[in-house]
């Protein structure tokens, strides 16, 4: 029996035995693990199904009658006529080969670690079983081998010389199985719950990593305090583990007890992370922990139901980054982010509704659509029903579906049944794919100010009709002396009108804080985006005018001056957080400009955008002249170094100054990395540098001291390749390949370098498509040991249509040559055969 090449919501049916324990047993061996399993399955019907791959049958029972199961490559059938009448217990004994398994996908084996991947359906490499959601039991594990630490979900039962027991007394299923073994060294703490337990907490990481935890340890405290705090949720274990490897596809999983990180989310320190690896660990830590909850004792039905647990995870742990720092700051990155993943996605050929229909490979669709996008419906939700109804509604979800497998249909449920709203309409939030459009138009007559808004979303692949839905707009007006009315507002209809009584025409504010992942099209006056950015009461729409003004510029449309008098206004406004002035004094990204050229239905020439890119960036140094480093050098934060408070801002903004007075004079760029304390600072500095192609010595000095450091070097290989001169760029990729510290098979590694070069947008999208071959031979080299990593990779083709016929022909080649190689996997078998489908 094979796969089936489409697995579609609509065929979905519950398991046929359902099962209460599992027992299993490791005896681990790098390249000979053997798998014990004790399987208790209820009474069922039909056949009984088990998943496994890459598996080494040794020997199977039923009720301790040896049995002959019918194996293929996607696992094994035992005929019904085989079955007992009632319950019975299944015991297999398998074989696998951890070592030889590259795709870190089930149990592997690693730089002397081994570590369990089973998100999604990693659990069926280590034995066979019903590798779904809906399939929740009680896992007793028993660790076997000759390393110092043996670790798995819940809480140590037992341990001697080479063995160590693990139970967890919640049901949970397959996929938040975890296993951990090899010579690891912990930091511990302790957090006292709500109701006064005490909770042991610990974090395994490598020899010598122990001094860089502290951050993590306190974020997850922190994280802790907030879920009790904000949500009424109580850790449930008397431990909780965090492990650090290096190895790794995703940022971090939490199975139950025993959250597995890329050490990226976990190591910090002042001299080797930045401001923003700071924030990551923070945000990472929260997201895995708050899975405890909304998405461990809550799970989803089937693997359509994704968004229940990542979009509604995803919007507690934005809310719990914008408790611990500055909410308007932390709300604009998080949709920077929006656009630069989920609405990029939605207009191209990999575009999804956040729950789809279909998919071939499940680990295709952890996308920023399900994530990120998800996230904005939640909140959307509570945009609508409010706080106080919105928190009935969580409460309730909790009470009624605990220790369940849920679908969309039963969140949306709890929402009517708490609040009373009908959300018959929000559904299609879940069912349609595209970014909805929204434009308004105001006028002024007899007194009253008219808001015209209307919606259309673009066709997508699969659905060439869209209707209308629910868009809660938060909205105000403005005049000479600040606002004069706000609201909010919710658009139900293709086209409807809001009608204000005011004095005089006002300027509108629209869709303050972001309040619906829809793209904004303002209809008003000359000088309306001007007046919002000078007065606006509302940050994010004050940072949107900004942004507005300078598209207009770089898509080719405006005038600078109205940008550059704003800016330097906001820059010398000392009210202001100085993380939002430099987020307002900060270009859009080339991939930005390009998204928004493609919006107004132009061709987008990448070489173009970076030289406009680079015009108004050279606009604004001479504009600031000799003042972008004095307030650099007055603002920067001088003691030492915080990630938290103010500090991050500062240097944010000093930095932001920094890279610009440094185009004119290298030399303050080489004085700031001299008297750089941290790294933040120090990558800042060398920044410059890099873009003048004048780091030579610098890189070199900076590789010596960090060598051996892997997230540093990391950091090492990816700022080259995204920051070089776009003409030098892939051949400074191509050099770098062939370093003696790049190590293609390491994930982290490989995204820093081949990801470097993707996100320099000229360098990448070169008119003769070298860039584009370069990323083709990497992934069909990539495909045959990690189909997961290069599936995600090749995403950097999405945007194909945008471009000119030569640069897409040469994008569809590499595709087309992708898509007929022999072996190619499913993972990135789906992704380019969608990319290369004509919407």
């Amino acid at each position: 029996m094979s796969r089936q090449s489409v697995i579609r919501l609509e065929d979905y049916k519950p398991f046929s035995h359902p099962v209460s324990t599992v027992h299993l047993t490791f005896h681990l061996d790098p390249e000979a693990t053997r798998v014990r399993a004790e399987i208790a399955f209820g009474v069922g019907t039909g056949d009984l199904r088990l998943d496994g791959v890459d598996l080494d049958l040794l020997s199977a029972t039923i009720d301790g009658v040896p049995v002959t199961p019918i194996c293929d490559e996607d696992g094994l059938t035992v005929a019904a006529a085989d079955l007992p009448d009632g319950p019975f217990t299944w015991v297999a004994e398998t074989r696998i080969d951890p070592a030889r398994n590259t795709t870190l996908e089930g149990l592997y084996h690693r730089r002397d670690l081994f570590i369990t991947q089973c998100e999604a359906e990693g659990f069926r490499r280590i034995t066979y079983f019903p590798d779904r959601p809906d399939v929740m039991a009680v896992y007793t594990v028993r660790i076997e081998g000759d390393m110092p630490v043996l670790l798995s979900n819940g809480d140590l039962t037992g341990s001697g010389p080479g063995w160590a027991e693990w139970h967890d007394p919640w049901r949970k299923p397959s996929y938040l199985f975890a296993l951990v073994a090899g010579d690891l060294r912990s930091v511990e703490d302790s957090f006292t719950t709500m109701s006064g337990r005490d909770v042991t907490l610990k974090i395994w990481v490598r020899d010598g990593d122990r001094g860089r935890c502290a951050y993590a340890m306190d974020a997850l405290k922190r994280a802790m305090k907030w879920d009790e705090d904000t949500y009424g949720l109580e850790y449930d274990l008397d431990l909780f583990q965090i492990v650090a490897v290096d190895d790794f596809n995703a940022g971090a999983m939490e199975n139950k007890g025993l959250n597995v990180f890329n050490s990226k989310y976990v190591l910090a320190s002042p001299e080797t992370a930045t401001d923003a690896d700071f924030d990551g660990v923070e945000s990472v830590i929260a997201h895995e922990y708050f899975h405890n909850w909304t998405g461990n004792r809550i799970t989803c039905r089937d693997w359509f139901q994704l968004s229940l647990k990542e979009g509604l995870t995803v919007f507690r742990d934005q809310c719990f980054s914008a408790d611990m720092r500055s909410a308007p700051v932390k709300r604009i990155e998080d949709v920077l982010r929006l656009r630069a993943g989920q609405f990029r996605e939605d207009a191209g050929p990999l575009a999804h509704p956040v729950r789809p229909e279909s998919y071939v490979e499940i680990n295709n669709f952890y996308t920023a659509t399900v994530y990120e996008k998800g996230a904005e419906l939640i909140r959307m939700l509570r945009e609508i029903v409010g706080q106080d109804a919105y928190d009935a509604a969580l409460k309730l979800y909790f009470e009624r579906h605990d220790g369940q497998a849920c679908t969309i249909e039963d969140w949306l449920s709890v929402f009517q049944d708490a609040t009373g709203h009908d959300l018959s309409q929000f559904r299609r939030w879940y069912h349609q794919a595209g970014t909805p459009r929204l434009t308004v138009e105001d006028r002024f007559e007899e007194g009253e100010t008219i808001l015209t808004f209307r919606q259309t979303t673009p066709p997508t692949p699969g659905q060439p009709d869209k209707q209308p839905v629910p868009i809660p707009i938060r909205w105000g007006l403005l005049d000479d002396k600040g606002e004069v009315a706000n609201g909010m507002f919710l658009l139900s209809e293709a086209e409807q009108e809001v009608r204000v009584k005011t004095a005089a025409r006002t300027v509108p504010s629209v869709l303050r804080g972001f309040s619906a992942p829809v793209i904004l099209e303002q209809k008003g006056q000359p000088g309306d985006a001007g007046v919002r950015l000078a007065r606006d009461t509302d940050a994010f729409n004050r940072w949107e005018a900004g942004r507005t003004l300078a598209l207009d510029v770089l898509a080719g449309d405006g005038d600078p001056a109205p940008w550059l008098d704003g800016v330097c206004a906001v820059l010398n406004d000392q009210t202001l957080d100085p993380a939002l002035r430099a987020l307002i004094l900060s270009l859009p990204t080339q991939e930005g400009i390009a998204q928004e050229i493609a919006l107004r239905d132009e061709t987008v020439d990448p070489d173009l955008v970076h030289v406009r890119h680079q015009s108004l960036e050279e606009a604004l140094t001479s504009r600031l002249g000799a003042d972008a480093m004095r307030i650099s050098r007055a603002i920067r934060p001088t003691g030492d170094y915080s990630p938290d408070g103010q500090a991050p801002g500062q240097r944010a903004l000093a930095n932001r100054l920094l890279s610009l007075a440094a185009r004119r004079e290298t030399d303050l760029a080489r004085e700031a990395l001299a008297q750089a304390s941290n790294m933040t600072d120090r990558l800042a500095a060398l920044a410059p540098l890099i873009r003048a192609g004048q780091a030579e010595a610098e890189l070199a000095a900076f590789h010596a001291e960090w060598s051996g450091t892997d997230l540093v070097i990391d950091k090492w290989f990816a700022m080259q390749t995204s920051l070089a001169p776009a003409h030098e760029a892939l051949d400074v990729a191509q050099r770098l390949q062939n370093h003696e510290d790049f190590t293609w098979t390491v994930p982290n590694r490989f995204r820093a370098l081949v990801g470097g070069l993707i996100s320099n947008t000229a360098a990448f999208h070169r008119a003769d498509g070298a860039g584009y071959v370069w990323l083709a031979d990497w992934l069909l080299k990539v495909d045959k040991r990690n189909p997961m990593l290069a599936a995600r990779m090749s995403a950097a083709f999405e945007t194909w249509r945008r471009y000119d016929e030569g640069r897409q022909k040469l994008i569809l080649d590499q595709l087309e040559r992708i898509a007929s190689a022999d072996g190619l996997s499913r993972d990135t078998g789906e992704m380019v055969g969608r990319m290369r489908a004509r919407a």
